[in-house]
């Protein structure tokens, strides 16, 4: 897996990476990874791909990752950034490994906050991309969304926009440790990868709590991804597979998946597929299941 920085639009730097195999790759697949984590995570993922045919890119988000040591802090996008700006990012980099792999087909590939960074950017660039996956996505937040803003605006004036909100994550996180029996650790929601949970602990790039700003940012994404006539934007030929654990908190058990199906097919987008594993959790890449997991997405992307 090789590195590079690119300088964005506006002056940013952003951490990526890269692997192609030897013949002309079948796809280029672009990852974007979750929150509070970082595209180094994916490297099993990335080098299964690249076997298998394919060339690979990613990016640690601003706020995230190598990126956040180079330039920034973890766990913030910027004092103005904005969700569209995470977006703005991923098509500049796309475009940027587009021309360098010389791929017949391009795939962009999102996991949890990095599906919603991926259903935002099929809104505003689809015609760029020729598939879309989307891993332990979830359903419209609706009215907590809109609370959840604006408790973070009214945290933000009381304290600072960009320090850690403590209040705000335990709102969103909270609970999600409900869907595991006998917990170990707060973090067992993931998956049920004991080793993965462990090194996600102890990864100081992991876990750590974003910032009020972030969250006014993430909130102000939602709304847009959920706007109907913003869904609308999305070519309606565009292949879609929405993917997760049935035991996954994001995706509220499969309901917030079939809702984000919903959303879709009601927008007049003809082809959308819906995978749930029965026991998997958030992270089915790094589910105790994931070879499996795997093919069926190799199996996914290569049919016409």
């Amino acid at each position: 897996m090789n590195e590079q920085m690119i300088t964005m639009s506006d002056g940013f730097s952003i951490y990526t990476v890269y692997a192609q195999p030897t013949d002309r790759p079948i796809a280029h697949i672009h990852l974007l990874h979750g929150m509070a984590e970082h595209i180094g995570r994916y490297e099993e993922f990335i080098t299964y791909l690249t076997n298998e045919g394919f060339a690979v890119s990613g990016q640690d988000h601003r706020g995230h990752g190598q990126t956040a040591a180079f330039n920034g802090k973890l766990g913030h996008f910027g004092d103005s950034a904005g969700f569209d700006r995470i977006v703005d990012d991923a098509h500049e980099i796309i475009s940027y490994y587009k021309n360098k792999f010389n791929a017949p087909k391009v795939i962009l590939f999102g996991h949890s906050m990095g599906s919603f960074i991926a259903r935002r950017y099929v809104q505003r660039f689809g015609k760029d991309i020729n598939k879309l996956i989307c891993l332990g996505t979830g359903g419209d937040p609706g009215v907590s969304g809109i609370g959840g803003k604006a408790l973070a605006y009214i945290k933000g004036k009381a304290t600072k926009f960009d320090e850690p909100d403590y209040l705000i994550n335990k709102l969103v996180f909270g609970g999600f440790n409900k869907v595991v029996d006998q917990p170990k650790t707060s973090l067992d929601w993931l998956t049920s990868d004991e080793s993965v949970v462990e090194k996600y602990i102890n990864d100081p790039l992991c876990g750590f709590v974003p910032t009020t700003r972030f969250f006014i940012d993430l909130f102000k994404g939602l709304a847009k991804i959920n706007d109907p006539d913003n869904i609308k934007k999305v070519p309606s030929g565009l292949p879609i597979l929405l993917l997760s654990g049935l035991d996954d908190p994001v995706g509220k058990k499969g309901n917030g998946i079939w809702q984000a199906a919903r959303q879709f097919t009601d927008a007049g987008i003809k082809n959308i597929t819906v995978m749930l594993y029965e026991g998997g959790r958030h992270e089915m890449l790094n589910e105790v299941n994931r070879e499996q997991v795997f093919n069926f997405i190799k199996d996914w992307i290569k049919e016409e």
